[in-house]
């Protein structure tokens, strides 16, 4: 048979060290016979082999327990996979055998070796696949896991360098206009150049302080792209709404002091927000390590904007105002000297002079650029017309709908294949797994750590009590059986029944294999004492079933401290349960202290509370709307949905933040007019940063791995959604809801009229001088 061949070939794997060969007989766990323990499923098919061989008839498979010869009663329901039985539970066919081999873990040489022999396991069997094609095997190790997360970071790299070079391309377009004296594309570049020395002085801060590398650090640059950019365009947004004629530290202070505060604060709350998450509050090292991690790039981003950016500003301040090529830095000749060059060395060197600007003009020179115009030109007037507003307001309720639909429908998932990369070793065990092996929960160990009377019928049925809901697959119901034929009643002197039960195990074949789950001990008068013991369980529920899977968890701790009886339970699977409890307990825990403490904070800085009211209602149907077609695009609430789900508030305060506080401490004029203004200030900032952040994203989505796909799908929804709020939803909601714009008429006294004459005289080497006269 195929599968005994398989298991010699796998029990002769040798790992060669110096003078000795080790095999797994040397790192197997043994029995109390000394020797490997295999799984019962491997003695099934010897036992078969053996009656073919015979030509005995009367030995039959059932499922999901068979009996052997020698009258053990073995449990295959975890090692048969889609199983048809005929009459009285015997098996026709199984579709799928699992095999498991158990490994020794006592030492630094006995892991390096198991490690070994787990990769030449791996070898093994992809060889013995090649030779019997139509047999399909899926090895899977301890360390197959870990090896698949990480080998996400290997196939995204050419991804990455993609994403790098588009949104290059987009921030040098998006800070590019015709006028080559006013356009900054230097500046676009400059500003990745900050993001990235900010997440390099992350990496390798946390690299010298020990920290280890995952393949969750893939979302730490989009976090900096979504939160830097918009800083920095958001002070070139400034820059442009500075008059020319002033200096340019004038200007810069101007910059500073108009966006700089708000920057400032939403750098507050990001660093506030990942630093609960970088917290010992977090009890998952991944997430733990990923908050750190952002939480430093975030704070060097914001030295960086500070002092290096800054001074870029400052340096493309002065080619600008000495009316130098904003790419090639040489002085440009006025359009008299460029008549009779060619006509692409013209356009190349279009700029606009001051002399050439009328009085009312000044400050419409930034309009030739492509953002600007289309803002203030047309998408202003569109939005806030009076037979759009329906659509938005139509197209919102459409939205909440959706929305509302796919929030019904969230699912917390924790499935392995959702952090790795797709073509894995994990991915196809995994599959395999839940197709042919959920008809029984996994194997969970029942141990009982301390001696008990257990011939007393009273603690029988305390200890049957907590194994209610179970299939049997133990020792334990035949033991109570036998303690039953017995007679065994409460009166029998301990003595007497350890004595007999000993003696039992020893001698009665049905239980020798069950020596190992009861631990003697002998005292000084020779009487035999039973101080642990331990059984083995299935949980009625199937193992695709997370969810229920993770509350027969919990209900057995509970009991384990609450029971008569002293005793834990445990499954490798539990370990990922706890992941998977943690990963979402322990993100959402943090959050809603970020959100109650950025409350508290952001309530003592704004100018006015109804900032903090339009800024909350704005989070939260972002966040919902999120959460709804995150549902619908087959995403599940996992760690990393829940911690690109916190980023979202903070991405969402970053844009949102500053329309909302323009338009509520805008005063006089009406609500229409404020709404345009915000847009006007900030809408090229917001939307600079998002084409950048979008075409960076995009290639993420052809990366094959199920942890950048989630990633990919929760930062675009964050993104698209947050555009839609600040184009759409919010212009169009303000223009009828508070706060109220009275305007006020202010009465002029022709007597208190006062004539001042302005004149600034500027270097000999500029030709503009202001002489005008201003009437206040």
């Amino acid at each position: 048979m195929r599968i005994l061949k398989l298991h010699a070939a796998v029990t002769r794997i040798q790992v060669p060290r110096p003078g000795f060969n080790y095999t797994f007989a040397h790192i197997c766990i043994l029995n109390n016979d000394k020797t490997c323990i295999v799984d019962d499923i491997v003695h099934v098919l010897e036992e078969l082999k053996n009656a073919r061989a015979t030509n005995r008839t009367n030995f039959a498979i059932t499922y999901p327990i068979t009996h052997l010869k020698d009258g053990r009663a073995v449990y295959n329901g975890h090692q048969l996979g889609g199983v048809t039985v005929h009459s009285k539970d015997r098996v026709k066919s199984a579709e799928a055998v699992q095999l498991t081999y158990y490994l020794q873990s006592i030492n630094s040489l006995n892991d390096m070796v198991a490690e070994r022999w787990e990769s030449s396991f791996c070898d093994t069997v992809r060889l013995f696949q090649k030779s019997n094609s139509k047999v399909k095997m899926y090895p899977y190790t301890s360390s197959s896991l870990r090896e698949d997360f990480q080998k996400t970071s290997r196939v995204s790299e050419r991804y990455l360098v993609t994403s790098l070079i588009l949104v290059v391309t987009m921030a040098i377009l998006c800070c590019s206009m015709q006028d080559c004296v006013r356009s900054k594309p230097w500046l676009g570049l400059l500003g990745l150049v900050t993001i990235s020395l900010a997440t390099l002085t992350a990496a390798g801060i946390i690299n010298l302080t020990g920290g280890k590398y995952n393949s969750t650090f893939l979302g730490v640059p989009f976090i900096m792209l979504g939160h830097g950019l918009y800083g920095t365009f958001e002070m070139l947004s400034s820059w442009r709404k500075t008059r020319e004629d002033q200096h340019v530290k004038e200007r810069t202070a101007a910059v500073y002091a108009d966006s700089m505060l708000s920057f400032s604060l939403t750098t507050a709350m990001y660093l506030v927000t990942f630093g609960i998450g970088a917290s010992p509050f977090t009890n998952i090292e991944a997430a733990r390590i990923f908050c750190c991690n952002s939480c430093i790039a975030i704070f060097f981003n914001y030295l960086y904007v500070l002092s290096f950016y800054g001074s870029s500003l400052v340096f493309t301040g002065y080619i600008e105002n000495n009316y130098q090529h904003s790419i090639f830095c040489r002085k440009v000749p006025k359009p008299e000297a460029l008549q009779e060059k060619p006509a692409w060395y013209r356009f190349l060197l279009t700029a606009r002079f001051s002399e050439d600007t009328a009085d009312g003009e000044e400050a419409n020179t930034y309009e030739s650029h492509l953002l600007v115009c289309f803002l203030k030109r047309y998408y202003c007037d569109w939005i806030t017309n009076t037979y759009v507003k329906p659509f938005v307001v139509l197209f919102y309720l459409i939205y909440i709908s959706f929305a509302l639909m796919g929030y019904l429908q969230v699912s917390e998932g924790s499935d392995l294949s959702n952090i790795v990369a797709t073509a894995t070793q994990t991915i196809e065990y995994t599959t395999a797994q839940q197709k042919y092996f959920s008809n029984y929960s996994p194997v969970i160990g029942f141990y009982i750590y301390e001696s008990i009377e257990y011939w007393n019928t009273s603690v029988q049925e305390d200890v049957l009590e907590y194994t209610k809901g179970f299939v049997r697959i133990s020792w334990f119901e035949s033991y109570l059986n036998y303690l039953r034929k017995l007679n065994v009643s409460t009166g029998l002197p301990k003595k007497n029944f350890t004595d007999m039960l000993r003696n039992s195990f020893l001698k009665a074949p049905q239980f020798s294999h069950f020596q190992e789950d009861i631990i003697f001990s002998k005292k000084y008068n020779d009487e035999v004492d039973v101080v642990a013991s331990r059984m083995f369980l299935v949980a009625k529920t199937m193992e695709t079933n997370r969810e229920e899977l993770y509350d027969l968890l919990e209900t057995l701790r509970r009991l384990s401290v609450t029971s008569k009886v002293k005793f834990i339970v445990f499954n490798p699977s539990f370990v990922y349960m706890d992941r998977y409890a943690s990963s979402l307990g322990a993100p959402l825990h943090n959050s809603c202290i970020s959100a109650l403490f950025l409350l508290f904070f952001s309530a003592f800085l704004v100018a006015d509370s109804l900032i903090n009211v339009w800024l909350t209602l704005t989070v939260v149907s972002v966040e919902f709307g999120v959460i709804g077609f995150m549902t619908l695009w087959r995403v599940q609430l996992d760690c990393i949905s829940v911690l690109c789900l916190i980023y979202g508030i903070n991405y969402t305060i970053d844009n949102c933040a500053p329309l909302l506080s323009t338009f509520v401490l805008g005063k006089d004029f009406t609500r229409t007019k404020w709404v345009k203004n915000a847009l006007e200030v900030h809408g090229v900032a917001i939307l600079q940063s998002y084409l950048c952040y979008l075409v960076g994203l995009i290639p993420l989505a052809a990366v094959p791995s199920n942890l950048t796909c989630t990633l990919f799908r929760c930062l675009f929804l964050i993104a698209l959604v947050t555009f839609f709020h600040c184009f759409a939803i919010l212009p169009v909601i303000l223009t009828f809801l508070p706060p109220s714009k009275k305007k006020r008429k202010e009465k002029k006294n022709p007597e208190n009229r006062e004539e001042i004459e302005c004149v600034e005289m500027v270097d000999i080497d500029s030709t503009r001088v202001v002489d005008q006269i201003t009437t206040v």
